[in-house]
């Protein structure tokens, strides 16, 4: 951990203590619209397109966004070999980061990071320590790369969030923020049926 890069950690805590701070929006929403259809690896473009990568970080800048996510949100191993680029895993992400560093302009640069699309314990084979392994082979390179906070985005199952919260943790030895965001339905339930309320209960005790 780099000096520049915990005292960037402790000054988005200060700030995030006194008011609100405001992020980008979608990244993949964004490529979509410039014609890169969804049968493509989007995390893959910051290698093959990044001055498109790089443009849409810099639009959001100029719209205010105080925080700019890398477009790392499936640059895990797994997701990374359904399109055949397994073995870019560390360059992707390291050119996400750069990217959004490039455009950042004074904004925060959040390591954008998904869920693995894996089944895990109870409900598949892959098993909480395979999934944590997963998530801190690509945390590894986002705070490798330099990121201010990690970001965990759109979790839908409260084990896989807690393994890629605590991988998090162990590569940053609790030094770097984290955001853990969840999808849910409109009644308030994540998809496999937990509340907001037990959501919150769990987060706490973590």
């Amino acid at each position: 951990m780099t000096t520049s890069t915990s005292t960037r950690a402790q000054e988005f805590r200060d700030q995030l203590s006194t008011r609100v701070i405001v992020a980008d929006g979608a990244m993949g929403t964004m490529l979509y619209s410039r014609g890169v259809f969804i049968n493509r690896c989007f995390d893959e473009l910051n290698l093959s397109a990044p001055d498109t990568v790089r443009q849409i970080h810099q639009e959001y800048a100029k719209a205010g966004a105080e925080i700019l996510e890398t477009n790392t949100f499936g640059a895990t191993r797994h997701r990374l070999a359904a399109f055949g680029f397994a073995e870019k895993l560390k360059a992707i992400n390291l050119a996400g980061v750069q990217l959004a560093r490039e455009a950042a302009n004074g904004a925060y640069v959040a390591g954008a990071v998904g869920p693995l699309n894996l089944r895990i314990e109870p409900l598949g084979p892959t098993s909480f320590a395979e999934a944590r392994a997963a998530f801190r082979e690509q945390i590894d390179v986002l705070l490798e790369a330099g990121v201010d906070l990690l970001i965990f985005e759109t979790f839908g199952n409260l084990d896989e969030l807690r393994e890629a919260v605590m991988a998090g943790h162990d590569a940053s030895g609790g030094h770097v923020p984290m955001v853990a965001q969840v999808t849910i339905d409109d009644f308030g339930h994540l998809p496999g049926g937990t509340d907001t309320e037990t959501f919150t209960r769990e987060m706490n005790s973590w």
